[in-house]
């Protein structure tokens, strides 16, 4: 109260200051594909464990960190203790986690023998020990197969790190030992660099600014969230998301029945009618959810408050018991981040509704990808050592949803982390044994609308180097896409497991004759390199590629689209076919524009005749709501499909589930 709004602005720009610091001390100290890429936070924490400020980062980290700061404030403040040096480490989702590959460091901040602060930082680390390695089983049936789940432990004392706690996650490691451990002390480098600072501040200013300072900034985040949440409209939104898989068995999942009832200043979310948990690691808990709801809150809402546990106090949640956003303690949830896509699409035609009528407009956004494509490469590397990583690439270069003015940007970031950067390929190629003769757009990827959704991207991987190459894939939307347009916008592409065995890739590449086409639609559409080609659901069990096998078409997915595809600018569809974003095939049969493939020109005429054919036809398959709901109503998908889903069409459990 006694600090004046300049001194808060100050106090405010100080704590940004020491976490961009911090931050850039983590990433470059980090050995893993994500923390190389900055997919990772910093964030600090008032003495009592709540969020006061985050680095833009990884926004779902820095939301959960105080469940397990205070379960040690709790639990541990007597034995063992909490003391000035101690470094804490969890990563289990019963006790606060987003999955387990997720591991946090935080460390307590004391100045002048009194706690004023917390500070944290982490990343998703490349090693478990679970029955398949990266980190995220998508065999497991239960956390039991997971690996390495951790409680709040200490691990250092004394700013030290524990040798024996050292060793204890390097033999979790085992498949990347170098990797984990040193991840583990770039996370304790970037927290502790953002904890030395803070006791410079108090050092300079007092222990009471510091704290006042913190406190300050839960005050004014509940009272922005709130003055935000009561401009909107009063009323009950809803989205249901799906997506066709769990783990490597197809079907469909309801992943998200959202339902968001505005009143006042004040959410209330409910999950209702979400699909019951299953036995794979698609399951959430529901810090986890709230977690990711975090990243388009902080991304799309709250983006001018500070990064604080006060911008949730006006939500309220509602996760029904067993279903797979709430499941049993023993359910492996290693891919929870997979699950939760459907939350994350959820909320931008939630919040469109809402906001699309305020002075929050400019904000209403499509669904990024959000698929999350996970490629994991294991194996021994060209420099003869041991590497299990996830690559950041396709995660890092989702395209980003259409906007009210705009199109999305192509290949704009990671959803999860969109500050994050797409590591060189040349950095992939001299860390891996894999070749990459092909970076680009990937064509027609984007949801097509007013305003298309960004492109993602195409990557080809090749075994090189005379290794051998261990593959991985989680993912899903191989048969339909979990994001959902926006206004009349369509859905992203969905997405195929493609890869090619004994392929003559490598010896075209050394032949200067060879009329070898690096381009996506020609390698597809004319089958230019030979080889066993194999085609098959985008999520894939472990196998492994030899020299000169095509591991892997790397595919990171478009954005969805905003508003109707027939409003768009026929100039801007002529752009981006010359831009290869779209193909001419879309430019004919969705967008409706006449052109020349050759130069360009677009016939406006016939454009307008052909847009207005189109629209009449829309009109002539129209029926009245009544009757088409009295159709729609009699129709089911195939049995064989629902194992997953629960009973149709209310998603409840039909059963048990049943874990080993």
């Amino acid at each position: 109260e006694q600090l004046s709004p300049g001194e808060f602005e100050i106090g405010f720009q100080r704590t940004n200051d020491i976490l961009d610091e911090a931050m850039e001390v983590f990433y470059r100290t980090a050995r893993s594909a994500f923390g190389v890429a900055g997919d990772s936070m910093v964030a600090i924490y008032t003495a009592q464990g709540d969020l006061a400020n985050g680095a833009c980062g990884t926004y779902l980290h820095e939301i959960i960190t105080p469940v397990p700061i205070k379960f040690v404030i709790k639990n541990y403040s007597e034995n063992p203790g909490i003391k000035d040096g101690d470094i804490w480490l969890i990563n289990d989702a019963l006790y606060g986690g987003i999955h387990n590959p997720d591991q946090l460091v935080f460390m307590p901040v004391f100045y002048a023998g009194q706690l004023i602060a917390w500070t944290s930082a982490g990343v998703h680390t490349s090693e478990t020990g679970g029955v398949e390695p990266g980190g995220m089983e998508i065999y497991a049936p239960s956390r039991f197969y997971e690996g390495f789940n951790a409680p709040p432990i200490k691990i250092g004392e004394n700013f030290r790190l524990r040798n024996d706690m050292l060793e204890l996650l390097a033999v979790y490691g085992l498949r990347a030992p170098q990797m984990v451990l040193a991840d583990i002390r770039a996370r304790c480098a970037a927290a502790d660099r953002a904890r030395a600072r803070l006791v410079e501040l108090a050092s300079k200013k007092g222990a009471a600014y510091v704290v006042g300072i913190l406190r300050k900034m839960l005050i004014t985040a509940e009272e922005g969230a709130r003055k935000k949440i009561k401009s909107w409209p009063d009323g009950t939104y809803r989205c249901v998301n799906f997506c066709d898989a769990v783990g490597l068995e197809e079907g469909l999942v309801r992943s998200s029945y959202m339902t968001v009832i505005k009143k006042g200043d004040e959410l209330t979310f409910d999950f209702t009618g979400t699909s019951p948990e299953n036995i794979s690691s698609y399951n959430a808990h529901v810090q986890a959810v709230v977690g990711h709801i975090s990243n388009f809150m902080y991304e799309y809402v709250f983006h001018d408050l500070p990064i604080s546990s006060a911008t949730f106090a006006p939500i309220n949640f509602k996760f029904p018991e067993g279903s797979c956003l709430n499941p049993d303690i023993r359910a492996a949830t290693s891919c929870s981040v997979m699950i939760a896509t459907g939350v994350m699409s959820g909320l931008h035609n939630v919040f469109a509704k809402m906001m699309f009528p305020t002075q929050d407009w400019e904000q209403v956004t499509a669904s990024q990808g959000n698929a999350g494509n996970a490629y994991v490469l294991a194996g021994i590397n060209q420099w003869g050592q041991l590497y299990s990583d996830m690559q950041a690439y396709a995660l890092n270069t989702e395209g980003q949803g259409g906007r009210v003015k705009q199109d999305g940007i192509d290949a704009f970031g990671f959803p999860w982390c969109v500050f994050g950067r797409a590591p060189d390929i040349e950095l992939m190629e001299n860390e891996l044994p894999i070749l990459i003769p092909i970076s680009q757009h990937w064509c027609d990827s984007c949801g097509h609308g007013k305003y298309r959704g960004g492109c993602g991207t195409f990557q080809l991987w090749v075994a090189y180097h005379n290794k051998d190459v261990w593959f991985l894939c989680i993912a899903d939307n191989s048969n339909l896409q979990t994001p959902q347009g926006l206004f009349g916008g369509y859905a992203p592409c969905t997405v195929p497991g493609i890869s090619i065995r004994k392929a003559d890739l490598l010896e075209k590449l050394k032949d200067p004759s060879s009329k070898l086409s690096l381009d996506f639609a020609s390698i597809i559409e004319d089958k230019v390199i030979k080889g066993e080609w194999q085609f098959e659901f985008f999520a894939r069990a472990v196998r492994m590629y030899s020299h000169g096998d095509v591991i892997n078409f790397s595919f990171a997915t478009g954005g969805a689209g905003y508003g109707d595809p027939l409003e768009r600018d026929p100039d801007l569809v002529a752009k981006d076919l010359k831009e290869r974003k779209i193909s001419l095939w879309t430019a004919r049969n969705i967008y409706k524009v006449v052109l020349d493939p050759d130069t360009y020109e677009i016939d406006y005429e016939e454009t307008r005749k052909l847009r207005e054919l189109a629209r009449k036809e829309r009109l002539e398959k129209g029926k009245p709501y009544n009757e088409f709901e009295k159709e729609w109503l009699k129709k089911s998908p195939p049995e064989e499909i629902l194992k997953f889903y629960g009973s149709w069409p209310d998603a409840k459990p039909t059963g048990p589930v049943l874990r080993p």
